[in-house]
């Protein structure tokens, strides 16, 4: 396998795997914390209606995804907010919704969509430059948001509540949040796609959450967490041939479960 690092497009993908782990540790921490992971899951869904829109009108799939997650993520916020409609409820009419439109633009683009395998499934290897740059530029704004307002950011995750009692910026916080949520699910579908994104920013979390009692431990934690399933995964997608998305995240969901088995003999020797 070290022949590949030779390969730009083998570095385009250890650059996108280190990048995204970075960014989903922040992102990722948040949602956990929050418990929004089924509704981070909506927002990446409901993205291919974006996808699907964008191929038959013309624009960037990417584009649309991007304002699709953005605009699901609101709606699912709005909706849950009316007392008649539960956020499960909410999550799952927009989640539906979504990807039933883009199934339907996909089939309806002027000879079909050949690509949306790669937008449902990823392929950490077709990332290009122009990728990098744009989830560099993300990473860096998430990073200098979670710098200036951990503090914020924390309370808000932990008690909503108390965050309002002491006069937070609650609602723009959130906004923020959903904003950069969204960006970050489209921001990995190169890697692992539509229907496995929302593992990326859930499963290392979790994972580190069993060794640390922290935000900002779970933050370095899942960072590392992150980078080493995307690693490893990469070598399983190589030794037996088989797509590296899906390889990633089998590596994830295995290395939490191994995880959990060790973690009574890791506080037994802590003690």
């Amino acid at each position: 396998m070290s022949s590949l690092l030779s390969y730009t497009f083998f570095q385009y993908a250890l650059i996108g795997a280190l990048l995204s782990s970075v960014l989903c540790a922040w992102i990722g921490t948040y949602v956990v914390t929050r418990r929004l992971v089924i509704t981070g899951g909506g927002m990446a869904h409901a993205s291919l209606g974006g996808v699907g829109m964008g191929a038959f009108f013309g624009f960037s799939p990417v584009l649309g995804a991007a304002i699709f997650a953005l605009l699901s993520g609101l709606g699912i916020d709005w909706l849950s907010r009316r007392r008649e409609v539960r956020e499960d409820s909410a999550v799952a009419m927009i989640w539906t919704f979504g990807m039933s439109l883009g199934i339907l633009f996909a089939y309806l683009a002027p000879g079909f969509m050949t690509d949306l395998p790669s937008y449902l499934f990823g392929n950490i290897l077709s990332i290009s430059a122009a990728d990098l740059w744009a989830m560099g530029a993300l990473t860096l704004a998430t990073g200098l948001l979670f710098f200036f307002l951990e503090r914020s950011i924390v309370t808000i995750a932990y008690d909503r509540d108390f965050a309002f009692s002491q006069g937070l910026p609650v609602r723009t916080l959130e906004i923020t949040l959903t904003a950069l949520t969204a960006l970050t699910i489209v921001g990995c579908l190169r890697m692992v796609g539509i229907v496995m994104v929302i593992s990326l920013l859930s499963v290392p979390q979790l994972t580190a959450a069993l060794f640390t009692r922290s935000f900002r431990g779970m933050v370095i934690a899942s960072m590392i967490v992150g980078f080493a399933d995307c690693l490893a995964g990469l070598w399983l997608s190589y030794a037996l041939n088989v797509p590296s998305g899906a390889a990633i995240i089998v590596v994830s969901v295995s290395v939490y479960f191994l995880a959990r088995t060790i973690k009574p003999f890791f506080l037994r020797l802590r003690k």
